[in-house]
């Protein structure tokens, strides 16, 4: 019998209402207001500074809910249940004509999204395959070809509601197209474990 083996899966999280309502009604009123920062992407998309944990205390009651997570999605890539601890965390504010450009994020393991608001689903958030060096030089497509996981260029989320979260690795590339609704607000995050260990090679990280 033939087989398919999928080979090094990547692994995203999603945690439907994680955060309960009246921490993200919370977060998404107090914060949606301190989101003057101006991002180079769109001019419809601004976001707070990037904030600790201890900021807020709407802040702390959502880490300490979302930490459990990151000690589960951790084992998956790192095969430990590690400590983990929250790097940053921001506010997005995403106005109708709005989007978020391709990126990735950097200097952190796990990165992650809460969402305080409905996502118009043409605001859904999209993870697509790295640029380069894993493609083949010629592609096939065309009106006729079946999209699968294993020749697909970009998986779009399923459409979120307020409080869920979506958990991923930092390396992977994602965006948001522009958004044709109304005002789409999101918690980002990044996430460290606290140290790591290769057969006796440690290295910790500050928290």
């Amino acid at each position: 019998m033939d087989e398919v083996i999928g080979l090094f899966p990547t692994p995203l999280m999603r945690a439907p209402a994680c955060v309960p309502e009246a921490i993200v009604q919370g977060l998404a009123a107090h914060f949606s207001a301190l989101a003057t920062e101006e991002n180079n992407s769109s001019a419809n998309l601004v976001h707070t500074r990037m904030l600790q944990p201890g900021d807020s205390p709407l802040l702390v009651e959502a880490a300490g809910l979302i930490t459990p997570k990151l000690v589960e999605f951790g084992a998956l890539l790192f095969g430990e249940r590690l400590g983990w601890s929250i790097k940053e965390m921001w506010v997005n504010v995403l106005d109708n004509g709005g989007h978020q450009a391709m990126h990735n994020h950097a200097n952190s393991f796990i990165s992650g999204v809460v969402y305080l608001t409905p996502a118009d689903p043409s605001s859904r958030t999209v993870f697509m395959k790295s640029p380069g060096g894993v493609d083949f030089s010629f592609k096939n497509d065309h009106a006729g070809v079946a999209t699968g996981p294993y020749n697909a260029e970009k998986w779009i989320s399923p459409a979120p509601s307020p409080g869920d979260l979506v958990l991923f690795p930092s390396y992977l590339m994602h965006a948001v197209p522009p958004n044709a609704g109304a005002r789409r607000i999101t918690l980002a995050l990044n996430a460290i474990p606290a140290g790591l260990d290769s057969w006796g090679y440690t290295i910790r990280f500050a928290g």
